[in-house]
Parts: structure tokens; C-alpha cells; sequence
């Protein structure tokens, strides 16, 4: 008797661990389909138009209020997809007045600055660009949709693969991207009309300078701690004339650029 009822009692023990245990396994999925479905939300929240309806908001309150005039960047700005660029996580603030995450502890620049650095390099179509730090491809789509050639280089080779891959898909075929150290350039396809540069060395690369036509023009941000944009026209005689233009926070280059003084 005591050994039947040991066994009846460890047996209902077992059965009651088991229906206890049941609904936590329920919770789990139902948590776990949530998150997905909570996920889904976030990522989808804006229709297609509604993403039009933001980009022209960030045009005309980000950049055109802020003092960017140049009907072609305008023109860019308002057709380039920022949505596309940027990871489904962060999607929803694709129009946002601020940088974001892209992975590989890198950013997509705030809207107004990759307008204002467009600005700067003073395109008027027709032009090969040069872009160090391709990032998503983002400053590179905005080129793209202005001047005639445009070459960019990034570092780091997943970001580099997917940008490739995405302007691909987008359709650009004047874009090339290139894996490789920034710092040096891209003597190839040089001399370039204009260079551009979303990652801040302490210094001005030489090897950029040197690969820039003569009346072109450099826009880069440089420094450490403190960055500032920079403007920089080679002249007749490749003499250099520098211009500042607002302080700005980048990423820092990396590569060759962390090897010079």
C-alpha cells in the first residue's frame, strides 16, 4: 500500500509539473510571435506615400529652411529614398533630423549635413566625384542623381558589400564602390572633380589633395575631439585655399589616417 501510494503521489506530481509547465510554453510563443508581429508594426509603420509626405517635410524644414538652395541637391534630397538606407529597426526615423545607426558602429549622416556637403562641392552635372566612406550608399545615391561619374570607397567590407548590393537594386549604374582605405584615394579614376569625405581624419589626406583637378573642391570634416567641415578649392599653381564651415561630429577615419601625425 505505501509503495503504491509513493508511486501515485510522484506520478501526480509529475503530471501537475507538466500542466504547469504548459502555459509558460504558451506564454513564450505568444510572446515570441508579439515581438515579431510588434516588430512588423514598427518597420511597416509608414505607407509608401506617407514616406514621400516625410521626405518633402525634411526638405523643406531640415535643409531649405536651414539655408541649402541649390535646386539640384533640393531636387536629389527630395528623390533619394533615405528609407532604403537605413536598417528596418531604425526605419521609422528614416526622415528624422539626426544621424543613425547603419551597423559596424557607423552612422547615416543627418539629412541637412549630406545636403550641405552636397552643396559645398558646388556641382552643376556632369561631374566625377569622389566619396570616401560609402557607409549604406546614401551620400553616394544624392551624388549619383547629380553628377555624371561617382566612385566611393569604404573601409569596412560588410558595409561596402551591402552598399554595392543596394544601389544595385536601386538601379544606379553610375556608381562604383570599392572596398579599401579611403585615406589613399582612388589614383585610377583620378583626377576628380570634387572629393567628399563622411569620416574625419586629423588631417587632410595628401594623397586626395593630389588626386583633385585643378578648381576643384574637397569637403571633409576634420579633427579629433573637435571637427570642423572644411572647404577646400585647389587653385592654379595647386596652391589650397580652406574654408570652415560649421562644426560637425563624424566618425573618425580610420586606416592609414590613424598611422599619420
Amino acid at each position: 500500500m505505501g509503495i503504491f501510494r509513493g508511486k501515485r503521489r510522484d506520478f501526480q506530481m509529475k503530471d501537475f509539473k507538466r500542466k504547469k509547465f504548459i502555459p509558460i510554453i504558451l506564454l513564450v510563443i505568444f510572446n515570441l510571435i508579439s515581438c515579431k508581429e510588434q516588430k512588423e508594426k514598427v518597420t511597416n509603420i509608414f505607407q509608401p506615400d506617407q514616406y514621400a509626405t516625410l521626405r518633402e517635410q525634411m526638405v523643406n524644414n531640415q535643409i531649405r529652411d536651414r539655408g541649402v538652395s541649390n535646386p539640384l541637391v533640393l531636387k536629389a534630397m527630395l528623390k533619394v529614398k533615405r528609407h532604403e538606407f537605413v536598417p528596418d529597426e531604425v526605419r521609422y526615423l528614416s526622415y528624422a533630423d539626426r544621424p543613425l545607426p547603419i551597423g559596424q558602429d557607423q552612422t547615416i549622416s543627418q539629412p541637412y549635413i549630406v545636403a550641405l556637403m552636397t552643396e559645398l562641392l558646388g556641382l552643376k552635372g556632369g561631374e566625377k566625384v569622389l566619396e570616401i566612406g560609402t557607409g549604406s550608399g546614401y551620400q553616394a545615391a544624392i551624388l549619383a542623381e547629380i553628377a555624371k561619374e561617382v566612385y566611393t570607397i569604404e573601409i569596412l567590407k560588410p558595409l561596402a558589400d551591402s552598399a554595392r548590393e543596394r544601389l544595385q537594386k536601386l538601379g544606379y549604374k553610375n556608381i562604383t564602390v570599392k572596398c579599401g582605405d579611403g585615406y589613399k584615394g582612388w589614383s585610377e579614376y583620378a583626377p576628380f572633380d570634387g572629393i567628399i569625405v563622411t569620416c574625419a581624419p586629423d588631417h587632410i589626406p595628401q594623397p586626395l589633395i593630389d588626386q583633385l583637378k585643378i578648381g576643384g573642391r574637397i569637403v571633409i570634416p576634420v579633427g579629433e575631439s573637435y571637427q570642423e567641415l572644411l572647404l577646400i578649392t585647389k587653385n592654379p599653381g595647386a596652391t589650397l585655399t580652406r574654408k570652415s564651415i560649421i562644426p560637425v561630429r563624424f566618425v573618425p577615419m580610420t586606416g592609414e589616417a590613424q598611422k599619420k601625425e
